[in-house]
């Protein structure tokens, strides 16, 4: 898939929006409503009313990228509707675009190595 790396920021925006916005409206939306920076490099995440839908928009360095997937069946997994943004790590992000539950995704734990009995 071509689409955000995987140490990038999200932003989840938890109110549905217009799904007729483009990537220059939701960039404008980024700044007006949550006060974000659509040109920083971090990734902001839309629904709809329907939670079947999502967009994504983030800059990559020569222009603002939109994507936008829609789930055959089933719905994808939202935080509780409220103002504002909620932040998500990328592995977050990934298990939301695949209709996973991305609560259930958490940091890695760092591996220990093993100790030599001496």
């Amino acid at each position: 898939m071509i689409g955000p790396g995987a140490g990038a920021r999200v932003m989840v925006a938890t109110r549905p929006v217009d799904f007729r916005k483009g990537p220059d409206a939701l960039a404008a939306l980024v700044g007006a409503e949550y006060g974000g920076d659509p040109y920083s490099g971090v990734i902001y995440v839309f629904r709809a009313k329907r939670s079947d839908r999502i967009k994504l928009v983030w800059w990559d360095g020569t222009g603002l990228r939109l994507m936008a997937k829609k789930l055959e069946s089933g719905g994808f997994k939202w935080p509780a509707i409220q103002d504002g943004v909620m932040r998500l790590t990328a592995a977050q992000l990934d298990a939301l675009l695949e209709g996973l539950d991305w609560r259930r995704v958490h940091r890695g734990r760092r591996p220990i190595a093993p100790q030599i009995a001496g």
